[in-house]
């Protein structure tokens, strides 16, 4: 049979509170006593169980992802990130996937009554003033990913500067009639973009309209990034007829495929009679032959994990906030290489 701690605190003479301390290098202990409870250790082959060894330290070496509707190819990008960076850390990853945006809190809740982990990293959601504060109390560290608070260490991209750029971008295929398919604008990102676009069509003098901006409207447990809001965006944009835009700026590469899927069914053809641009730059972005703004999904997981451990080592270090810029891939989507005028 495998021994158990209560067999070495025997063979030790030693109680079981004596023998934790020495598995645990606690100071709390003299080194003559500590050697023969190692012995006793060696002796019996005993193998302390992970987990008691992980309470005995108040570290569980398990950080958990707080992920929203994890089937989505930008998450799965960034915790593909994540998991790679915990992994070379010796970091378990505990995945909570939320589908719904309200249901954030719960689940931070639940994170902090069970402190099974170390650190914790929040993608793409709001976290309150209130939770802050009671993470702080609790000493368990946050990183956002994909999301802003001023108290918070955050990895981030320029998602207005790269809606901008993309947007920018048709305006110079000479496109004045430019549409934008967005997701709910309870996700920051969407927000952001949405201003990056508005703001590229004023600077070129071109009038916003509301007929060419489509917001997600799906039901609340989806964010708005998604093939059906796409497809769904972009068929609302065809029934405009010949008013309908020239280009459209998609917020997301997977809403892409859904507009991409809605054109081809109306008999039209990218670029030549609707030029698209999305944002992500995820693999199927390359087989769709999708022009977009490239943001390093895996590099912010990575860069994400990095610091959360920086921050459970060093609960004083300053607060991060780091900005990835993005950049535009051009593919045949866009019709760079065929300039038109709309």
């Amino acid at each position: 049979m495998r021994a158990t701690i209560y067999d070495v605190a025997k063979k030790a003479g030693v109680g079981i509170g004596t023998v934790s301390r020495a598995i645990n290098d606690s100071p709390r202990i003299t080194s003559e006593t500590k050697e023969k409870v190692l012995k006793a250790i060696r002796d019996l082959n005993y193998q302390p169980h992970a987990m008691a060894q992980s309470l005995a330290r108040k570290k569980t070496n398990m950080i958990a992802a707080i992920v929203p509707f994890i089937r989505g190819y930008f998450y799965m990008e960034v915790v593909k990130g994540i998991q790679f960076e915990a992994t070379q850390s010796n970091y378990d990853l505990l995945l909570y996937s939320v589908d719904e945006f309200d249901k954030t809190e719960e689940f931070l809740r639940k994170t902090l009554r069970e402190r099974r982990v170390d650190g914790v990293l929040l993608i793409s959601l709001q976290i309150s003033d209130i939770k802050v504060k009671k993470f702080r109390n609790a000493n368990v560290p946050i990183v956002l990913v994909d999301g802003f608070h001023p108290q918070l260490d955050s990895i981030t991209v320029e998602n207005q500067e790269g809606a901008y750029i993309a947007t920018e971008h048709l305006i110079r295929q000479g496109h004045k009639k430019i549409a934008m398919i967005d997701a709910q604008l309870k996700s920051i990102p969407a927000k952001d973009r949405l201003f990056g676009y508005k703001k590229a069509l004023k600077d070129a003098r071109i009038i916003f309209q509301d007929k060419y901006l489509f917001i997600s409207n799906l039901a609340i447990e989806k964010d708005g990034f998604n093939c059906e809001a796409g497809y769904e965006g972009m068929k609302r944009l065809l029934e405009l007829g010949e008013d309908r835009p020239t280009a459209v700026f998609v917020s997301s590469d997977i809403q892409a495929a859904g507009a991409i899927k809605a054109i081809k069914e109306h008999g039209l053809r990218i670029p030549d009679d609707i030029a698209i641009v999305g944002f992500d730059d995820i693999e199927l972005a390359e087989y769709l032959d999708l022009s977009t703004m490239h943001q390093p999904l895996f590099e912010m997981g990575r860069l994400a994990v990095r610091r959360l451990i920086d921050r459970m080592a060093d609960k004083k270090l300053d607060v991060l906030q780091k900005q990835f810029s993005t950049h535009i891939v051009v593919r045949s989507s866009c019709g760079a290489s065929a300039r038109r005028i709309a």
